[in-house]
């Protein structure tokens, strides 16, 4: 499997260019052109200084067919390796709360998961039986 780091190229807005990355790197971006969640997803790893490589999949057969293996034979993007965990999909504190477990130097310095507001407090009281705080 080839791993890639990608940057933005100079006068082409957005167009992703490729460079080696060093392993052992241990959160891997699985991505493909075009996808909206993949750059959301990626916008928001950058953002938050998030070590990780990305591996294009329909430039990288290899990536693709991890993809296929836990994604029920989809090429379903973003896709997230984070040491042993592979995740579908994912939203940022999904994948940073992975990361807390399974590579904690890997998660910015200060990050706190989001708390659930009012409603979220109620439901979560329903859903378990506790009374809400």
């Amino acid at each position: 499997m080839s791993v890639a780091i990608v940057g933005k190229s100079p006068g082409r807005r957005g167009v992703p260019d490729t460079m080696t990355c060093a392993p052992p790197t241990e959160i891997v971006v699985y991505w493909r052109p075009g996808c909206l969640f993949c750059s959301s997803l990626l916008r928001q790893l950058d953002g938050r200084g998030v070590p990780h490589c990305r591996v294009d999949i329909w430039q990288d057969p290899d990536g693709a067919a991890r993809v296929r293996s836990v994604a029920n034979g989809n090429e379903t993007v973003p896709t997230v390796g984070i040491g042993p965990v592979m995740l579908v999909n994912p939203d940022i504190h999904t994948v940073l709360a992975a990361a807390t477990a399974h590579v904690p130097h890997a998660v910015p310095d200060g990050y706190e998961p989001p708390q659930p507001g009012r409603f979220g407090r109620w439901l979560l009281s329903k859903l378990s039986g506790t009374p809400s705080t």
